[in-house]
């Protein structure tokens, strides 16, 4: 046997091999696209506004957290169970909903020293990117207005399953949760502590509980 035999029968087993390895990968690919339990899930969805909430927490005075919630908002979902990277999502939160349980302090957030919800009456979010990172974890980027200023944001979700309510509604969960610093959009209102430090963290948690149904 030849020298250039000998190569071309290596060359055509190594072709076999990358042939055998991209075919077991194309039928992997195609096992998760045809999952019916993801499959179920493609659909457009609605945020059902009664059973989610849309959160944050920031520190006060630098020892408590403060907790508050924004009670009317609404939103779509388009969940793709074959693709993830192909859902998206949109949120519209009305800024004079805010509720920290104390009203001289939600009326101070709805002014112009933070949120000036008159002149700006919503925040806002709309997704340009979604990944699955494993599991039931996933991360949604987007973008995120606030009054006047619009920056990037990444949420980590996780998913928390698939339901068929009483009325026949076909609802999906998520939770999740974010950090921002409030600044980066321009709410930059604080007040010194005689004993050092700020009233108020630059930082802020937010966070998401989602329940969403299908439309049909």
């Amino acid at each position: 046997m030849g020298l250039f035999t000998r190569r071309a029968q290596q060359s055509q087993v190594q072709d076999g091999v990358s042939a055998a390895t991209a075919s077991a990968a194309a039928t992997a690919v195609a096992t998760l696209e045809v999952d019916p339990a993801l499959a179920a899930l493609t659909g457009d969805y609605v945020i059902d506004a009664a059973h989610s909430s849309i959160g944050f927490t920031v520190r006060h005075a630098m020892v408590t957290n403060v907790r508050g919630s924004f009670a009317d908002h609404e939103g779509a979902l388009h969940l793709d169970g074959r693709d993830p990277s192909r859902s998206t999502a949109s949120i519209e939160v009305k800024i004079a909903s805010v509720d920290t349980g104390i009203g001289d302090r939600d009326n101070h957030l709805r002014s112009g020293d933070f949120f000036d919800a008159e002149a700006f009456p919503l925040m806002t979010f709309r997704s340009t990117e979604a990944a699955q990172l494993g599991g039931d974890a996933y991360r949604i980027t987007g973008e995120l207005t606030i009054k006047d200023v619009t920056r990037p944001l990444s949420i980590d979700l996780e998913f928390n399953g698939s339901a068929t309510d009483p009325y026949g509604n076909e609802r999906v969960g998520f939770e999740g949760s974010a950090e921002i610093l409030r600044s980066d959009w321009g709410l930059t209102w604080n007040a010194a502590l005689e004993t050092g430090g700020v009233m108020v963290s630059d930082k802020v948690k937010l966070t998401f509980d989602i329940s969403a149904i299908k439309q049909a």
